[in-house]
Formats: structure tokens, sequence, C-alpha cells
């Protein structure tokens, strides 16, 4: 008799997730159908089903890794899918993962569901439909602003017509609200690395995209009363705080004197280009340096940030601030010798530095046997295949010139990475967090020796 709630809920669970994967799988399939048509190709014939799908599940995963030039390679009719499957694939991962923490929260006991409205300052918690509607809401009235500054922008500092200044505000206003990193320019933004009115907007947008739903939310109802905030949106902006002048300053520090990538700038701008690349490490993309020509350090930092990634529920891939965050304060329990984690003057439930764990070193896992596999097939070095393999898995899109010289079987190896960088973090946390049981039983203990 006890067993059966049990099952009941776990079956409840997983339909979601399969749900979303499947969805995922379909609407990837869909794009990679679209884009194999010829009026996708800007030559005549039609794109093959590799560079077709391995498109398609980057645009779907908001990835923004290319093995061909997107600008050129594409027809207006092919950008367009692009863009459809960005919105798509952005849309969908906020809203799943929004419900999802719904979900979470309606286990807690009623004592912390309170709390939880109490901190929301909310009379009652959003359902299912407000979700959708508050993240269609937040997603297209941010990419509005920004494909507004954007075109006034294009349209009067570049001479760009009014019609093409809004199709290109418009593409990337939503490839930067949904950490895609697809342009329509040659070189990414490379053009424009020296133009804060282009490289701020664009950045904003990442920034915003990354934090997630549930977190603008909150700071849309309480920005002026941190106190009464989640844990969950504290970490994610202490953490956001913390990275973005961080990475700017380590890129700043590394490339300040390389010619290939700070040359030519003056020192403002080379400010500029730091942040601006530290931005993109939140699993953006775009670029206004070349990444193939950054030092050897720059690459393992950026490996860091990509693999720390944004807040849970944005746009944003990789293990999560948050995931992150539960471990740094695992270890300074430990120094401390603190039989209990709390962080920020909360205490953390033990399984969540045990999910936090498990998805790092599934995270980890994943991309060191994947890199070990390009290693394999090519003739790269490691810090190369390396960085693509993070970006890959984080949905980043930063490439240091592997990607589009990469075997068939190469590019096939990046498309699973794209698909359970995107998916995989989310559906492993929800299921542990939502499948949690308590024994009935206790073993003895018995300590092994750490360290």
């Amino acid at each position: 008799m006890a067993e059966r709630p049990r099952q009941g809920h776990r079956g409840r669970v997983s339909r979601p997730s399969q749900v979303v994967f499947l969805g995922f799988v379909a609407a990837a399939l869909c794009g990679t159908g679209l884009l194999m048509l010829p009026v996708s190709d800007a030559a005549p014939g039609s794109a093959s089903f590799t560079d077709a799908l391995f498109t398609a599940v980057s645009a779907l995963c908001v990835t923004g890794l290319s093995v061909v030039e997107t600008h050129v390679y594409w027809s207006t009719f092919g950008h367009v899918v692009i863009l459809a499957l960005i919105q798509i694939g952005g849309l969908g991962v906020m809203t799943f993962a929004s419900i999802v923490g719904l979900a979470v929260i309606g286990r807690f006991t009623f004592r912390s569901r309170l709390q939880a409205i109490a901190e929301n300052r909310s009379q009652e918690l959003d359902g299912t439909p407000k979700v959708v509607a508050g993240v269609v809401k937040i997603s297209l009235g941010t990419e509005a602003v920004i494909a507004l500054v954007l075109a006034v922008r294009f349209w009067l500092g570049y001479g760009k017509e009014p019609g093409e200044a809004l199709w290109l505000a418009a593409f990337h206003a939503v490839s930067a609200f949904n950490n895609a990193g697809f342009s329509l320019f040659e070189g990414n933004l490379e053009a424009y690395a020296s133009d804060p009115l282009i490289c701020l907007p664009v950045a904003a947008a990442v920034i915003i995209g990354g934090l997630g739903f549930p977190v603008l939310v909150q700071l849309r109802r309480a920005w002026r009363q941190p106190l009464r905030w989640s844990i969950n949106t504290r970490l994610v902006v202490w953490g956001t705080l913390i990275l973005l002048p961080a990475g700017s300053v380590f890129i700043a520090a590394s490339e300040w004197n390389n010619p290939d990538t700070f040359g030519g700038m003056s020192g403002p701008e080379r400010v500029l280009a730091a942040f601006f690349m530290s931005v993109q490490t939140r699993t953006a993309g775009f670029s206004s340096i070349d990444v193939a020509q950054m030092e050897p350090l720059s690459w393992l930092g950026m490996d860091v940030l990509m693999f720390i990634g944004a807040g849970p529920a944005g746009t944003g891939g990789g293990i999560k601030v948050t995931t992150f965050a539960v471990l740094v304060f695992v270890v300074v329990a430990e120094a401390r010798g603190n039989p209990e984690v709390s962080a920020l003057g909360k205490a953390l439930p033990a399984y969540t530095a045990r999910q936090a764990l498990v998805v790092v070193l599934v995270a980890a896992g994943l991309i060191a046997v994947s890199t070990a596999a390009l290693m394999a097939l090519t003739d790269y070095s490691m810090d190369r295949l390396l960085f693509e393999t993070v970006s890959a898995f984080g949905t980043v899109g930063l490439s240091a010139g592997v990607s589009s010289a990469l075997p068939v079987a190469g590019e096939l190896i990046l498309v699973v990475l794209m698909f359970t960088g995107r998916l995989g973090p989310i559906l492993l946390a929800s299921a542990l967090a939502l499948q949690e049981r308590r024994l009935k039983y206790r073993l003895p203990e018995e300590r092994p020796i750490i360290g």
C-alpha cells in the first residue's frame, strides 16, 4: 500500500520530461528537414543532412556552434528557420524549467510553501498557465526593446535601410536573449567590437535571459527588498555579480597584449571587449574578437566560466550558477568543520549538495569522454578540443576554430553534447529532486579514508 503513491508520483513526474525530450527531438528533426530544402540554401542545391542537423540542433539548443558560415550559407528562409528554432528552444527550456521549479516547491511541507509565498509577496503560487504566459511576456518584451535599440543603431549609425536594420536587429535580439550566439555578420560581431551601442544592448539581453524566469519575476516584484529574495534569486544575482567582473578582469589580463585579439584597440575598447566576452561565457556565444586566436590561458578560464553557465530556468546552459554556488558553500562548511551547510543565512538540505555533486560529476564525465573521442578522431590539441566540447555542452557557441573542420563523427559528437547539455542538467536535476524518497531503514556506517 505504501509503494503505490510513490509509483504513481514517479509516473506523473516522468511524463513531462518525456514530453519535453520527445518535443525537442521532433523540433530538431523538423528543423533539419526545413534546412535541407533547396529554398533554405543560399546556393543552388540543398544542404547535407549533417550540416542541417548540426545547425538545427545548435539553434534549438540555443548554442550557436556552426559548421558552415551562417550569413552566407543559408538563405533568408533558412535564417528565418534558424530564428524560429532559437525562439522555440529558449521558450521551451524556460517554461519547462520554471514548471519543474513549481513541482519541486509542491513537494515541500505546508510551512515551507507558506514561506516561499511570503518571500515572493504573492497570495498564491503561480500555476502552469501563468508561468507560460509570464515566460512569453518577458521573452518577447525584452527582445522587442533590445531589437528597437539595435535597429536605431544599425539605421542611423551604419546606414542600413530601415527594413534591413529591423531584420538584423530582431535576429540578433532574439539570438542574444535566448543565449544562442548566431549572427548574420561575417566574423560574428567582430566588426562592432568597439561600438558600445551594439555590444552593450546585446550583452544586456544575454544577461537578462541568463538570469532565469523565477529570478526575473522576483526582481520585478521586490527588486528594492533583497532581504525578501529567495535563496535561488540571491545565489543567481550574487553569482552573476561576481563571475561577470571576474571573467572580464581575467580575459583583459590574459589578452591585453595579444596582437591577434586586442591589437589595435584602445584601452577603453579593450575593456569593452573583455567585458563582452566575459558575458558571452554565460553561454551566449557571440564574439567581438577572434576566439581561435586567443591565448590558451584565456581558453582555460573561459572553460570554467562556460561550464558554470547561467541561472536555472533561463535561456543559458552549463551546470548553473546555483549548482556551483552550492558546492562552494559545501567546501566552506567542511573547511570550517560545520555539520550543516548554510548559504546566505539559509540552511541547505543535505540532498541539495548531493544533487549538485551528481550534476557536476555527470557533466564533467561527459565532457571528458567527448574530448577524448575527438582527440582520437582529429589532430587538434587538447586545449582546443576541450574548449569546443565545453562550449557545446554549455550551449555556449564559442569556437576555437574546430567545429567547422571536424569529420562527420566529430560533428555528431557535438550534436549529442549540445542536446545533452541543453536538456540533460534540467532533466537530471528534476529527476533527483522530484523522486526523492525516504528509506525505512538505515545501514551501519563505516567511513573510508578520504584524501
